[in-house]
């Protein structure tokens, strides 16, 4: 007959010590998942809920929507009935085709009178630049200045200060892109590969000479691609300073409208479309020549 054998005893774990010969304590439990998930989701749904009331509250206060519209469907009509047909006698042609001249003026001109005070600016206003930081302060409140005056803000000091006609726009659409360049371009010149800044200061280049041989010419095709667009803008800018008296095409576009000149009207409508139109190419094309953009 076998002997039934007890069971070993059991010998119980030694105790985990740490490095100082104390009883280790034991690891602390994560946070529970959905905790985190759970803030997050509660988050977002009150960003959402802030935006979409935003929203409501702006639209209520403004009368956005289709009751207005439908409010204002009889003077549609009427405004419809006098665009069509199109005035296109010889006379108005003539002084369209003059207005859109002089509109192209005042863009270019505006243009150069931005980059020429915008440029510098930027410049300066860049940290990879290293100007003293006194000067860039001061740099970046008159650009923030500059552009947060709407051009026809400027159109109608500048009307009161030289007066009637295109020199006018060209002030106040010069000043405002001076501010709108210097913030871009300088987030252009920002933006550069830093390897060849820190090597050339590495050498002992001045920052005059790091700006003018390791930053700008990284920052060429953005810089010639923000002037191009800014041009863009200024056309479009010049139809609407021309209401105030600022000359070009919006200065017509102004008359028709308050004579009621609806046939006149819609032939100064499609010349600004057009210009629009074939100043966009232009600059598209521009872009790819100067290679800033894809072909």
């Amino acid at each position: 007959m076998s002997r039934v054998h007890p069971p070993p005893a059991t010998i119980d774990a030694p105790p985990v010590l740490n490095g100082r010969n104390r009883l280790a304590e034991p690891p602390t439990p994560p946070p529970p998942a959905w905790s985190g998930g759970r803030r997050r989701r509660a988050t977002r749904l009150l960003v959402w809920g802030g935006v979409l009331a935003a929203v409501a509250w702006s639209l209520a206060g403004t009368g956005v929507g289709a009751g207005s519209l439908v409010d204002g469907r009889s003077g549609a009509a009427r405004l419809l009935r006098g665009l069509i047909p199109p005035d296109m006698s010889g006379e108005l042609l003539t002084r369209v085709g003059e207005a859109i001249v002089e509109t192209v003026q005042i863009s270019i001109s505006g243009l150069v009178l931005g980059a020429v005070l915008g440029i510098p600016m930027a410049v300066l206003i860049a940290g990879n630049v290293g100007a003293p930081s006194w000067l860039a302060a001061a740099v970046r409140l008159t650009a923030a200045g500059l552009r947060g005056v709407p051009e026809l803000l400027w159109a109608l000091l500048f009307v009161a200060t030289v007066g009637l006609g295109p020199a006018a726009g060209a002030y106040a659409i010069g000043l405002h892109a001076a501010g709108l360049l210097a913030k871009l371009c300088s987030e252009q010149l920002e933006a550069v590969d830093p390897a060849p800044v820190e090597a050339m200061r590495v050498t002992g280049a001045s920052s005059l000479a790091t700006t003018l041989l390791a930053i700008i010419p990284q920052a060429r095709n953005g810089l010639a691609s923000l002037l191009l667009y800014q041009w863009e803008c200024n056309i479009r800018s010049s139809a609407v300073v021309g209401f105030v008296g600022a000359g070009g095409i919006g200065q017509a576009l102004g008359i028709a409208l308050r004579l009621f000149r609806y046939h006149e009207l819609a032939t100064l409508l499609a010349a600004v479309l057009l210009l629009v139109l074939v100043v966009d190419r232009l600059s598209r094309r521009l872009r790819r020549a100067m290679g800033a953009a894809a072909r």
